[in-house]
């Protein structure tokens, strides 16, 4: 398993391709459902937003409260469809890297081709490994959200499935 830092992404995402399995350490940024409508808002609006976009990682996931010292609960992935109609914009002004799971719609992964973004997916059922993997975790936006309030974590050899790679790779296709 090649391990990569999303701080260097520049010098690995053209590298890696789809059904490779990873490991990620540096910045991730959570976002689900209801916090990517406030950021759709954000921009319409012209406001300032929680996180960078440019060279950004989002993972879809909202966290269980954190236990025995952890920095953070249970983190798994959620379905990954129900953000698709959100995604485009993002990968659009920069974002680099998504992190859900199952598949996406075709308007997506053409997205992820057109904006050199890669999609990873992380194993379903597996928040408590997941957990294991983050040192930090901060709220950062959107806190009465609760749980799918925009946390900053921070990966240490996170693993993951590079789901589709940008050459069009997609291990959804056979």
């Amino acid at each position: 398993m090649r391990e990569f830092k999303i701080e260097n992404y520049e010098t690995w995402i053209n590298q890696v391709t789809a059904g490779e399995v990873i490991s990620l350490s540096g910045t991730v940024y959570t976002a689900r459902d209801a916090a990517h409508k406030r950021i759709m808002n954000l921009l319409d609006k012209s406001q300032p937003l929680p996180f960078p976009l440019e060279g950004a990682f989002i993972y879809y996931a909202g966290s269980s409260p954190a236990k025995h010292e952890m920095p953070i609960g249970s983190c798994g992935p959620t379905t990954s469809a129900r953000m698709d109609i959100f995604t485009p914009r993002l990968l659009s002004m920069g974002v680099k890297g998504i992190i859900g799971k199952g598949q996406r719609d075709d308007y997506v992964k053409d997205a992820f081709l057109k904006y050199k973004a890669v999609y990873f997916c992380a194993v379903g059922g597996a928040g408590a490994l997941a957990a294991s993997r983050i040192t930090s975790c901060e709220v950062i936006a959107f806190e009465e959200l609760g749980c799918e309030a925009i946390k900053k974590l921070k990966f240490e050899n996170f693993p993951l499935y590079v789901a589709y790679d940008c050459h069009g790779g997609n291990i959804f296709e056979h």
